[in-house]
């Protein structure tokens, strides 16, 4: 009843222009009481009347009224306003559905200030006084009001929880600890809490690491997104500018290059956008994991810790650092260049050197080329099954086991002709052409034995036909007790370990070409940053006092 009084009273004092308690409240010979800004505004609207009105009662009045602070009527109002704001302080301080009650609190019970563990009650400023007065107290746990405090009680025993079983992983009581739980492996709830609370710390150093991480490559991520459009439109400028020089079949052909640019470009900015919406919904599930550990940290209450723990401590799964990874801003330069060495051939080699355009394109990753992988289990990510082509084998090779495997015969094998053939270098070239990002194995037998890449066009007779001896082809010899990569009968002598089995590893569209000494781990041969302009092909070559020596291709 009294609140609604205060109700009463307050319509009684409102201005009825508008609608609020009265402001500098003036009284009009009517009796109507009125803000007076708002009569002055009302009367201001009307002042092409000679004659003025009360708002309310319509009232005229002649001459206009002069308006003066009816102060009494202001005091009024100001005490008001006073009981008003000392009503709402009281309501604010009751509980509502959603705080904490006071369990002392008789009737309308005040909204709680803490809640002690041992008690398992909560109690409001007044209540809770006695915990700080009284030395029987003293000792009891105080913390943030909490709703939950009876599970803190053991359903079995009907006593308060204390303990922590490490053996089934669930807070007990001391009952408990002699019966269901005897033998386990027990410990205080503080003392269990000590030992998570150590562990949450270094989940949380790992989610923020996460988080700065997937930053770092967001930003690396714009980057790159930020130079695949200017790129790209060079690539096409030149060209256009290169096809405008030839006749009207390269006319056709200048616009297939670019119709697979712009597709290419679609492509790799879609599958950025991709990554780049992945990566910022990994970041915000990261921050809220974060504060999710953060605000565990703060639970005062050791049950309630320890019943939440294992649910927060599971992580998504990281999206992979290594799929972003800054490369030379040449992105379809490659194209450019065999588009120009197509104007040098013309039409008579012009179908050649399209297919060439054709899979440089279709083989390009600008963007998103991962970095080169650690473990051997990385790279087996990306193993091929290479085997032998017998049309390319020299005839003192015998192929077996599906053609994978190669060994060193003394007496020359009946090949049938083929212009593929090698002819003067016991070697073979693979059956299948390789781009983009490929891994496989060689199994040796002994030393003396090459492992190499090269293009399809290598010589097949004479000196220059031997694998790295030309610009055609990268090799890696073992023999004696010393390890040389050639290339272009430029040789590099290699202060590696010897193994049995030698892993390569190919990012054709990147350039890059590796060698791998393949044990226990993987140890790096020799690594090659180039442009290949071709497809390549897997090589395998014997040195002439290795008869007997075998390579396979592992499967």
């Amino acid at each position: 009843m009294e609140q609604q009084g205060v109700q009463l009273d307050r319509e009684t004092f409102c201005c009825s222009i508008c609608m609020e308690l009265l402001k500098d409240p003036v009284a009009l010979p009517c009796g109507h009481s009125f803000c007076m800004r708002c009569i002055k505004n009302f009367w201001d609207e009307e002042e092409e009347r000679t004659i003025q009105t009360c708002p309310q009662c319509r009232q005229t009045f002649r001459p206009k009224p002069v308006l003066v602070k009816n102060t009494m009527l202001a005091a009024v109002v100001e005490e008001l306003k006073k009981s008003e704001l000392q009503s709402a302080l009281a309501c604010h301080c009751y509980a509502g559905p959603a705080d904490v009650g006071c369990d002392s609190c008789t009737g309308k019970n005040l909204k709680a200030t803490k809640s002690c563990l041992q008690c398992l009650a909560s109690y409001c400023e007044k209540h809770l006084q006695p915990h700080y007065d009284s030395p029987t107290f003293k000792k009891h746990k105080l913390v943030d009001p909490s709703k939950k405090l009876q599970e803190n009680i053991c359903s079995r025993h009907d006593e308060l929880m204390k303990m922590f079983c490490r053996t089934d992983q669930q807070c007990i009581c001391y009952l408990c600890s002699v019966d269901e739980h005897k033998g386990h492996d027990t410990v205080s709830a503080p003392a269990e809490r000590t030992e998570r609370q150590r562990e949450l710390g270094a989940s949380r150093q790992k989610v923020q690491q996460r988080i700065q991480d997937r930053e770092k490559d967001v930003k690396v991520l714009q980057q790159e997104m930020e130079a695949i459009n200017p790129s790209a439109d060079k690539a096409v400028r030149d060209s256009e500018e290169i096809f405008r020089q030839l006749s009207c079949l390269m006319e056709k052909i200048s616009s297939d290059v670019t119709q697979q640019i712009r597709f290419q470009q679609k492509s790799q900015m879609s599958r950025a956008e991709k990554l780049h919406e992945k990566l910022e919904q990994e970041i915000t599930e990261l921050r809220k994991k974060d504060a999710e550990l953060q605000q565990m940290s703060h639970i005062e209450d050791h049950i309630q810790f320890l019943q939440k723990y294992p649910s927060l401590l599971h992580l998504s799964e990281s999206t992979d650092s290594a799929s972003i990874n800054i490369r030379p801003l040449r992105y379809f330069e490659e194209v450019t260049a065999a588009v120009s060495k197509v104007t040098d051939k013309l039409q008579n080699i012009l179908s050649e050197e399209w297919t060439k355009i054709s899979v440089t394109l279709t083989d390009m990753d600008v963007l998103l080329s991962p970095a080169e992988p650690k473990t051997r289990a990385d790279f087996l990510k990306y193993a091929r099954e290479i085997t032998m082509d017998p049309n390319t084998a020299n005839t003192r090779l015998s192929l077996s086991e599906g053609n994978r495997k190669a060994t060193l015969m003394r007496e020359k094998h009946s090949y049938s002709a083929h212009p593929d053939r090698f002819t003067y270098n016991s070697q073979v070239l693979s059956t299948e052409s390789l781009t983009g990002r490929c891994y496989w194995e060689v199994e040796r037998s002994r030393r003396g034995v090459v492992v190499a890449v090269a293009y399809k066009d290598i010589k097949r007779r004479g000196n220059e036909s031997l694998f790295g001896y030309n610009e055609q082809s990268w090799s890696l010899y073992h023999y004696n007790n010393s390890c040389t990569f050639m290339h272009n009968s430029i040789s590099t002598d290699l202060s590696v370990p010897q193994s049995s089995r030698v892993g390569v590893y190919l990012d054709h569209s990147a350039g890059l070409l590796s060698f791998y000494s393949v044990s226990q781990t993987m140890t790096l041969l020799h690594r090659v940053q180039t442009t290949f302009t071709q497809p390549l092909y897997a090589g395998i070559c014997f040195l002439f006092f290795s008869n007997g020596a075998t390579a396979k291709f592992s499967k």
